[in-house]
């Protein structure tokens, strides 16, 4: 384990044991980013994490990233979010947590008052999970960027998040590049912003839209007038 009182990032090797990570960091006064990608940390070094969490008063920014936590793992770091109020950024990047943990996020979120940034690509969240992150959008007044990138999303789960949007008034960037949402799901989502005034940047690379569903993304185009960046190639052209 290697540690340091002045500085402000770690990154941490695969075989470091969390426990003791775990109580280091509860007497950290200077720490702002912990970098534990790939370190196969599972359910139990998350409910340390988690932890953290509940005590931290420096760290803004978390990366998890491909450490297998699951649901269950989840859950703990929903816990600890609960009574943190200083991350800024999470990053839940392929870690499996599927519908339940997106359940726990989303309870999460309608405390928390500080997590602006959160990633959750390739997680099996489904249209499930969609409509919990859909009731996060509509309670949550902080979380300005939300990645979903091939989560399994279809089109109920695409109206799922656009009746969250409807009602969202902090949320800046969405990114639901690798789903399938078809022409269906970004009618849904169109619908949605001829009332959002605050999404600029919409990713849609890769979800079965064609033809249809790019007139209806091109007729929204007239008149939202908050929306600045729309990726919407490699979509197939019917």
């Amino acid at each position: 384990m290697y540690a340091n009182g002045s500085t402000e990032s770690l990154t941490v090797i695969i075989d470091i044991r969390v426990q003791r990570l775990g109580d280091a960091l509860r007497h950290n006064t200077t720490l702002t980013l912990l970098d534990l990608r790939y370190n196969q940390l599972g359910a139990v070094g998350a409910q340390y994490l988690g932890d953290v969490l509940q005590h931290d008063r420096t760290l803004t920014t978390l990366n998890l990233a491909v450490n297998r936590i699951g649901h269950v793992g989840a859950q703990y770091l929903a816990d600890g979010l609960r009574y943190n109020n200083t991350l800024i950024t999470l990053n839940l990047r392929h870690n499996q947590i599927g519908n339940v943990g997106a359940q726990h996020l989303n309870n999460a979120l309608r405390c928390n008052r500080t997590l602006t940034t959160l990633h959750l690509q390739y997680n099996q969240l489904g249209n499930i999970g969609a409509q919990y992150l859909s009731n996060s959008l509509r309670n949550n007044t902080t979380l300005t960027t939300l990645h979903l990138e091939a989560n399994q999303i279809g089109k109920v789960g695409a109206q799922h998040l656009a009746g969250g949007l409807r009602h969202n008034a902090t949320l800046m960037t969405l990114n639901l590049r690798w789903n399938q949402i078809g022409d269906i799901g970004a009618q849904y989502l169109c619908d949605a912003l001829q009332h959002n005034t605050t999404l600029t940047t919409l990713d849609l690379r890769h979800n079965d839209i064609g033809d249809v569903g790019a007139q209806h993304l091109g007729d929204v185009l007239q008149h939202n007038i908050t929306l600045t960046t729309l990726s919407i190639d490699e979509n197939p052209e019917d």
